[in-house]
């Protein structure tokens, strides 16, 4: 070894340091580092390894049995280990560095594992090549444990941390008392919670009641707990304490609450933690969470435990205290709406009103029906601006002078401007919106009128949806104020097994999504629905109000002609033609021979199809109104085909003699040919044609219609 090679290793050395700069005299702190710190030098040249008495005591190595092959050192590491130091140092040397650090397992003959640190300088010739390795070894076994110590703790921490941010940011959503069991309880509830099972009691009139149960082989509690609270239960005993319970033996628990005993053997859990919950210095209940693994609960974990409480107590009494509010607000509301609708002669009527889920944010809208002279009834749907209880407050009067209004008799345009002139007057800036509409269920008259409010919507007994054109006014107030009170009256015509809707934008209004978009879904809807008036009402609900969320009030009126659908000897329908349909011609055909086949008359379906289209398209051409499509079995005295087209229109066709050339006026020369009998007869403000379609009755004869226009 040359001189320059000698001062290298001494500067290499930790060990000669420290003899240097001490005059070769060893304190003894220093002494005890000796015996953990040891030096080398590897010779690659020559392949041995020079160690000192100390590095050979790290690797648990007899200093009289050492030969110097550093192969000797690495004979007793696990495989694995020693493929972890050979990889490092050819990894090192091939790759030009000049040091390097590698910790590993070394074995000792006790049996345990000591953590052993290599730190080493690779020395080069001129031309990069290493020759010699020079470092020092030393037992870091306390240093690593150390660190994989604080390492844990963190990642326990970081546990923690993580159980309380998802339990707050899931806790932070819950609106209700439901919300907050659902997030206990639903999917991933139990993992916010960083346990396996979970049970929640709540106090109610000095009675526990325990509302959710979540984890395996909890279900063996079910119904069980609920009750008295001064019973000897661990969840009971913690409400009334207010203490908190750690449990890490089940045998001491089933000896300390014997009523409990029975079912501990199926639970398969190792430990509980049953958590007071108190916000404001209320107790609200309990909850108990169960752990299958865990044997003991160390101080960190108890403070979690205590912490989720404490976010569930707090949810929990926010949840309460909306869930009262919410019901004061439903009450309140509904107390200012009709308690009940009365039955009606000749149809049926279903109301419904869904208050919106913000705690004291009452609506303002509104249902009513109204009974008015000469059997006819008023259906009144209408909004408040605003969700507050000044809305509320005008809603509850503006209903009231409203019913007075029809109550006296006056036409739906007079009934909404003085409506309209009544909300002006009040010391209020508030506006109202309104539809209100006049039946006649004897003859199917609906007289309507809007003061910026959505249409009704018609479905047809065929299932079809209608959504008529409604001419409308502006706003209740509105209108007054702007010194326009005139609301246009529309005329409809319901036919027997007709459904009429009435509805507020709440049914209608999907968040993020167009207003059209909205009343598509709801005509699709009552398009599904049952016939039944109560039975299409439940059916939108559930549909629509409750799928879209609570975002705001519902107010909803079905009315339904009761159906004229004749008996099975002498069967009967009828299907309303709207002017401005389309396809309603062709439907109209289309149902009559659909319902001839039906009635096993099919062979009459041509001639009844032929004179459909012309009475129709005689109404559609030549009225300004719809027309009322009636047909019907006569049995008696032989069966026969009745078909009448009913409309608004006082003038009668007439008989004429068309040219060759000439477009029109041959409807009656048909109706004359394919009839057996045919006639016409005034109805109500308009009159209707009708013809017999089959076998001439005995003793029949024609009568001359009276024809004056056509």
């Amino acid at each position: 070894m040359t001189d320059d090679e000698r001062r290298q290793d001494a500067e290499a050395s930790p060990l000669r340091r420290i003899d240097r700069k001490t005059n070769g005299e060893i304190r003894p702190t220093e002494r005890l580092a000796m015996n953990r710190t040891g030096s080398f030098d590897w010779d690659l040249d020559t392949r041995t390894l020079d160690i000192d008495e100390a590095g050979l005591t790290v690797f648990g190595v007899d200093p009289a049995t050492f030969d110097a092959r550093p192969g000797a050192l690495l004979e007793h590491l696990e495989p694995a280990e020693r493929a972890r130091l050979d990889v490092t140092i050819d990894e090192a040397i091939t790759g030009g560095s000049n040091s390097f650090s590698v910790h590993f397992r070394v074995p000792l003959d006790d049996g345990t594992t000591q953590w052993t640190h290599v730190q080493a300088r690779i020395l080069r010739s001129k031309d990069g090549m290493a020759h010699r390795i020079v470092g020092v070894v030393r037992d870091a076994t306390a240093e690593v444990t150390h660190s994989a110590f604080v390492l844990d703790l963190e990642k326990r921490r970081q546990r923690q941390t993580n159980i309380v941010e998802r339990t707050t940011s899931a806790m932070s959503r819950a609106v209700t008392v439901d919300d907050v069991t659902a997030a206990l309880t639903g999917p991933g509830g139990l993992a916010r919670l960083g346990a396996d099972g979970l049970a929640l009691g709540l106090v109610e009139n000095s009675a526990l009641n325990i509302v959710a149960l979540s984890g395996e082989s909890l279900e063996v509690l079910d119904g069980f707990g609920s009750g008295d609270l001064d019973r000897n239960l661990p969840l009971a005993d913690t409400i009334r304490s207010g203490r908190p319970r750690f449990i890490t033996s089940l045998a001491a628990l089933a000896r300390r609450y014997p009523e409990l005993e029975p079912h501990l053997g199926r639970l398969g859990f190792r430990a509980a933690a049953y958590l007071p919950l108190v916000a404001q210095a209320r107790s609200l209940g309990g909850m108990a969470l169960f752990y299958r693994e865990r044997t003991v609960f160390n101080a960190d974990e108890r403070i979690l435990c205590l912490g989720l409480a404490a976010i569930v107590a707090q949810s929990l009494q926010r949840a309460m205290l909306f869930d009262e509010e919410r019901e004061f607000a439903t009450q309140l509301q509904s107390a200012m709406l009709p308690p009940r609708i009365q039955d009606v002669e000749g149809g049926e009527i279903a109301v419904r009103y869904h208050a919106a889920w913000s705690g004291r944010q009452v609506g303002g809208d509104w249902y009513d029906v109204i009974t008015l002279p000469k059997n006819r009834y008023g259906l009144v749907v209408g909004d408040v601006q605003g969700h507050d209880t000044h809305a509320a407050a005008i809603m509850g009067q503006l209903r009231i002078a409203l019913r007075a209004y029809a109550s006296e008799g006056h036409p739906p345009a007079t009934v909404l401007a003085r409506a309209s002139r009544f909300l002006s007057e009040l010391d209020t800036e508030r506006f109202a919106t309104c539809t209100y509409a006049q039946v006649d269920l004897a003859s199917g008259t609906v007289k309507v009128v809007r003061a910026g409010h959505l249409g009704p919507l018609i479905r047809h007994v065929d299932g079809r949806v209608g959504s008529p054109q409604v001419r409308g006014g502006l706003p209740l107030g509105t209108s007054t104020d702007l010194l326009d009170e005139e609301y246009p009256e529309t005329r409809l015509d319901l036919v027997p097994g007709e459904t009429f809707v009435l509805y507020t934008d709440g049914l209608v209004e999907e968040p993020g999504a167009d207003l059209d978009a909205g009343i598509d879904a709801l005509r699709n809807e009552v398009s599904a629905g049952p016939a039944g008036a109560e039975a299409l009402a439940d059916h939108l609900s559930e549909r629509l109000w409750e799928r879209w969320g609570s975002g705001d009030d519902v107010a909803l009126l079905v009315l339904r002609r009761s159906p004229d659908v004749g008996s099975s000897h002498a069967p009967r329908l009828h299907q309303y033609i709207h002017q401005a349909d389309p396809e309603g011609l062709s439907d109209a055909r289309a149902i009559v021979r659909q319902a001839l086949a039906d009635w096993d008359m099919a062979e009459f379906a041509d001639d009844a199809e032929l004179v459909t289209g012309e009475l129709l398209v005689n109404v559609l051409l030549h009225t300004e109104g719809g027309a009322v499509l009636t047909l019907e079995v006569l049995p008696e005295p032989v069966r026969r085909i009745r078909l009448s087209v009913q409309d608004r229109s006082s003038a009668w066709p007439r008989r004429r003699t068309p040219g060759e050339t000439s477009t029109s006026g041959r409807g009656l020369l048909l109706l004359d040919a394919v009839a057996t009998r045919w006639g016409i007869e005034p109805r109500g403000e308009g009159k209707a044609v009708w013809c017999e379609i089959g076998p001439t009755p005995p003793s029949a004869t024609t009568p001359p219609p009276t024809l004056v226009a056509e």
